[in-house]
């Protein structure tokens, strides 16, 4: 029988330096061994520096894109991104629907590295009451979290504390990144029962752009190849750790990461990576 490669969608904004959004999500999942197809909710004028410019892709056409890819060749997990209003956000959250797509990573990208806003205000409620429900899990970073939660967070256990109002809203998994604290790089994912963590090294970088577009579709990238959610978590934490450790240093801001580190560095090692869990 012929094997078919695990098909991830990526629904994102793109990114014109390539280190964040539809661009490194689709190099992320052909590395990790998936077949990426993109539906492209807006495009960025971008580089290390900032956002210059976002050009919004009008709601049909981003339709679309959806129908093309979903009615030809299929959606085994799914992940979103830049979702720059609500009409978007409700259009996405329709076609998901419709499709039967269960593994959906939610990444809820609303300020870019360089602080410019990726979401507007108007559409916080239709990301938490249309498209967070849907998810199988969200992974929102501590800012993001902070929004979601309605709480400042400056420690792992807030970061739990967020984590159990974040699944109020209606998502059964949910990942709070600490990648804007201090300390080891410390990730929480709380199922509803327990609380896991997974920690890493911290890498002392500032090439760091996409890492959270990156995180994201590796994990969904896992999810398609049917590995659990847990075991989906520790792969991409190992691979999003390499990626930072040999990021590429361009540009004159912040720097991608190197999606390919697992290939051109094939002889290195991910860094140690810890994983815990216990019943709150």
């Amino acid at each position: 029988m012929e094997r078919k490669p695990a098909r991830v969608l990526t629904i994102a904004g793109s990114d014109s330096g390539g280190g964040a959004g539809i661009q490194a999500d689709l190099k992320t999942i052909t590395v990790l061994g998936g077949f990426g197809m993109s539906v492209i909710t807006a495009l960025t004028a971008q580089n290390t520096l900032g956002v210059q410019g976002i050009f919004e892709v009008p709601i049909p056409f981003i339709e679309q894109q959806f129908d093309s890819v979903a009615t030809d060749i299929g959606v085994d997990a799914a992940k979103t991104g830049m979702l720059v209003n609500s009409a978007v956000i409700r259009a996405v959250a329709a076609k998901i629907r419709r499709y039967g797509i269960e593994r959906l990573v939610v990444d809820p990208v609303m300020v870019a590295k360089g602080g410019v806003r990726l979401i507007r205000d108007e559409a916080l409620d239709s990301l938490v009451s249309e498209l967070i429900p849907l998810a199988l899990v969200v992974t929102p970073n501590v800012p993001e979290a902070e929004v979601l939660a309605g709480m400042a967070i400056g420690s792992v256990e807030d970061m739990k504390k967020a984590a159990r109002n974040i699944r109020e809203l209606g998502v059964p998994n949910v990942i709070v990144k600490g990648g804007h604290l201090t300390g080891p790089a410390t990730d929480i994912l709380f199922d509803g029962s327990r609380f896991y963590e997974f920690t890493s090294e911290r890498i002392a970088t500032t090439d760091c752009h996409g890492t959270g577009c990156t995180y994201s579709a590796a994990i969904a990238t896992a999810l398609a190849r049917g590995t659990s959610l847990l075991e989906s978590i520790r792969e991409a934490k190992a691979y999003i750790s390499k990626v930072i450790r040999f990021a590429w240093h361009i540009g004159q801001g912040h720097g991608p990461t190197n999606h390919a580190a697992p290939f051109l560095m094939p002889s290195t090692r991910f860094f140690h990576l810890s994983i815990k869990d216990d019943i709150p």
